[in-house]
């Protein structure tokens, strides 16, 4: 059967596969291709430029190609359960779900908050490996940077272990921060990390970034650093549970204050994934940095169409008030959007 495709590198397959099913284009009823090095993801439709644009990879292609179709085809969601619910309720049916280790999380709509339980059983007889379905209640907030959530399907536990890129991690939703949704993001940047290479995580969370880095390095040094001693408990067991230890070191507290008395002037590469506040620390990843520069990984929210050229303004003004300068942004990529019209936007920049 013909079918437009995403056509991405193996290696962005996952985010690509994850991006096409949040964007509704995935089609489920054939089977992903996979040669020459490349996956070939079927999407329902041809995607119109606007959803290309939300196609935040950094290598794709959309072609049309040959595929076989699934040989089973198991309904999910509203379609397997259409007769639970009203039929003007049924296009409002969380389309988009996220997985973290065996919790699945979505979004409710206030016209389904009578019928939540419904779809969480939808979801938890759709996906036999979800023990546990919750509901976003509330937006990430707090120096910890939690999400509430309210429990609408299974057991009430949100600790979980996670597999991502070939690492596991042990985390609790109602403890720590953790979006599956960074997976590639996590893997792009620790591909980069060299041998021997000192790193500081300003915001480690439970280890993302940092035990990726160590995974596939042979010999470096990371500093992971959080404020949150739930996030550095878990962080401590997963350098543990993927054998990074002395690699990885878990510090906890205030970043800021870690680097003035003891990490100053001895990064190669800082990452700074905090996107709402980043802007307030970029003195602090300066100050970090070795004399003779490094490169710095830097995160921030941003609205409306300029929002790249907006993050790279504010990036280079703040360095240039802590006395260095950007010497060159080598990547620019939008991760995601995370509401309409505001994205998450990083930058890899070389500071001197």
């Amino acid at each position: 059967m013909k079918a437009y495709a995403l056509k991405v590198p193996k290696k962005q397959g996952e985010a690509a596969i994850r991006l096409a099913s949040t964007l509704c284009l995935l089609d489920k009823r054939l089977k992903i291709l996979q040669k020459n090095g490349f996956l070939f993801i079927p999407l329902v439709q041809k995607p119109c430029s606007k959803m290309l644009y939300k196609l935040s990879l950094d290598v794709f292609e959309v072609v049309f190609e040959e595929f076989v179709a699934q040989t089973k085809y198991a309904k999910k969601g509203v379609d397997a359960f259409a007769v639970c619910l009203p039929q003007h309720l049924q296009e409002s049916f969380p389309r988009s779900i996220d997985f973290v280790g065996e919790i699945a999380i979505v979004e409710v709509h206030p016209e389904l908050i009578d019928y939540k339980h419904v779809v969480g059983k939808a979801i938890l007889e759709s996906y036999k490996k979800v023990r546990t379905v919750l509901a976003k209640s509330g937006a990430v907030d707090g120096v910890y940077r939690l999400r509430s959530y309210e429990v609408i399907g299974g057991v009430s536990s949100m600790e979980t272990v996670h597999r991502e890129n070939g690492c596991k991690f042990f985390l609790d939703l109602s403890k720590v921060y953790f979006s599956p949704r960074l997976s590639y993001e996590h893997l792009r940047v620790a591909s980069q990390v060299k041998e021997r290479e000192t790193v500081i995580d300003m915001f480690a969370g439970v280890g993302p970034f940092s035990v990726l880095a160590a995974k596939l390095c042979k010999k470096v040094k990371i500093y992971a650093v959080d404020v949150n001693p739930e996030a550095v408990k878990y962080l401590e067991k997963n350098v543990f549970a993927n054998r990074v230890s002395g690699k990885v070191t878990p510090i906890l507290g205030d970043v800021r204050k870690i680097v003035g008395e003891k990490m100053r002037g001895i990064a190669d590469r800082v990452i700074m994934n905090l996107p709402e506040r980043s802007l307030e620390y970029v003195d602090v990843a300066c100050e970090s940095l070795k004399p003779e520069g490094a490169v710095v990984h830097y995160y921030e929210f941003a609205k409306g169409s300029n929002a790249t050229a907006t993050v790279k303004k504010h990036l280079v003004e703040a360095v240039s008030k802590s006395g260095r300068c950007v010497q060159h942004i080598s990547f620019t990529r939008i991760v995601r959007e995370v509401a309409p019209f505001k994205w998450q936007i990083v930058i890899d920049a070389i500071i001197k």
